[in-house]
């Protein structure tokens, strides 16, 4: 996040271990895009309706809310690389299970929604482990900064190519192929995973029980207002303004008359937008406001949003589409790095997973609600107010940071990322 050259950007690498975890996770998050896009395409093409395009993100996010704690839990007491290990496994199962239903021709919407939820339990497990494993591969804390930014970079690139790329292949081939790439993808993280060298895992000696670590770990993030106020805002913006992708066919089949892959342009211009964003991010000075640039960004959702909701010509939104994917890899990197940088590393699974619920939580009951409005005032006035409501969030959050401080000026003050680097 500061100022970073190019030697300081790329110093991850430094760790052999992190490269191969990285090139790993590059080869499967463009799998796990192809696979998004083919659900949502295949779900909206025969139903026609926005609130079941609602349910199917539900469908797959809900579940990893559900059972998130449980995986931060696990990634704190269970060695990290076994649990990954499982995880890809049981991933490459599901994705081609959705292959072979695909394919053959003898699939309902109700199997899709079971497979959508079991991939939902498996990722409550996997995100925790996969994000806490990062610190053990790196050779220094100091280097966490820069393997952020490099797997947020590669989130980005694959939300950028991996849509545009299934939305060829949905016409080329169809959607059973898309889910065969996505199992086959998974291969490349077990690759990693084998030739990585690790020191020999020691089991540790649990005494507590789950629950009491699960109140130990709300407890942390109501004790430590940064973390406790980015969660907040998070969550916020997860249930209301980003479930704005579950409104992306509606655009693409019927406002501006396209197929599957009008669909994976606009989707990849708004990873095109994440790419910048993350480019910007990684270049900020050494003394930069995170929370500071966390406010901006969320106004630059929305702005983005508002303009893309009103906009009648295809290229002149997928600009806006680029604006909104700035803002929202921004929200993301922003909220990841402030927590995990603030995070005590006892605390690391625990914070991570109850920043997942965050996510998995309040991402598929917005879509629910967004796919429920929409049917009512339909996708256009759908995204206005959910821009409008982005704007409102970021001068709500900028009013509580303002009375926090104020309040008690050492729980949060303008720290550079030195600072926060020190106290890990």
């Amino acid at each position: 996040m500061a100022n970073l050259g190019k030697t300081d950007m790329f110093k991850a690498f430094r760790s052999f271990n992190y490269t191969l975890y990285f090139w790993g996770r590059s080869v499967s998050q463009f799998g796990t895009w192809m696979q998004r896009t083919a659900v949502v395409w295949v779900v909206y093409s025969m139903t026609h309706s926005t609130f079941m395009l609602g349910l199917t993100i539900f469908a797959e996010q809900f579940p990893s809310f559900l059972f998130s704690v449980a995986g931060g839990i696990a990634a704190d007491r269970y060695e990290r690389y076994q649990i990954i290990r499982i995880t890809q496994i049981l991933s490459m199962i599901q994705a081609s299970l959705l292959a072979v239903l695909v394919m053959t021709g003898h699939f309902v919407i109700w199997e899709i929604l079971v497979l959508s939820m079991i991939l939902g339990v498996i990722n409550a497990f996997d995100v925790p482990a996969r994000q806490a494993m990062i610190h053990e591969v790196l050779y220094e804390e100091t280097d966490l900064p820069s393997a952020l930014s490099l797997t947020s970079a590669t989130a980005s690139l694959a939300k950028l190519l991996g849509p545009a790329l299934s939305g060829i292949v949905l016409e080329k081939f169809g959607a059973g192929v898309c889910f065969l790439l996505n199992a086959a993808s998974f291969g490349a993280v077990m690759v990693s995973l084998m030739f990585m060298k690790l020191p020999a895992y020691v089991p540790k000696n649990i005494k507590k029980k789950a629950i009491t670590e699960l109140k130990e770990g709300f407890n942390y993030i109501i004790k430590t207002p940064t973390i406790g106020l980015v969660i907040l805002m998070l969550s916020i913006i997860c249930l209301l303004v980003m479930p704005y992708d579950t409104l992306v066919p509606v655009y693409a089949k019927v406002i501006f008359k396209g197929n599957a892959a009008t669909f994976g342009y606009i989707t990849s211009f708004i990873g095109i937008g994440a790419v910048c964003g993350t480019i910007v991010l990684t270049s900020l000075k050494k003394d930069a406001n995170l929370k500071r640039h966390l406010l901006v960004s969320t106004v630059i959702l929305g702005i983005g949003l508002i303009a893309f909701s009103q906009s009648g010509n295809l290229l002149i939104a997928l600009l806006f589409a680029a604006i909104a994917g700035f803002g929202t890899v921004a929200q993301g990197t922003l909220s990841n790095i402030i927590v995990q940088s603030e995070c005590a590393p006892e605390m690391r699974g625990r914070v991570i997973s109850i920043l997942i619920m965050a996510l998995f939580g309040m991402l598929p009951l917005g879509s629910l609600l967004v796919g429920f409005v929409s049917q009512k005032i339909g996708a256009p006035n759908t995204m206005l107010c959910q821009g409008l409501i982005g704007l409102l969030v970021a001068a709500v959050f900028f009013r509580l940071l303002r009375v926090r401080v104020a309040g008690n000026p050492k729980l949060i003050a303008d720290e550079t990322e030195e600072e926060i680097i020190e106290k890990i």
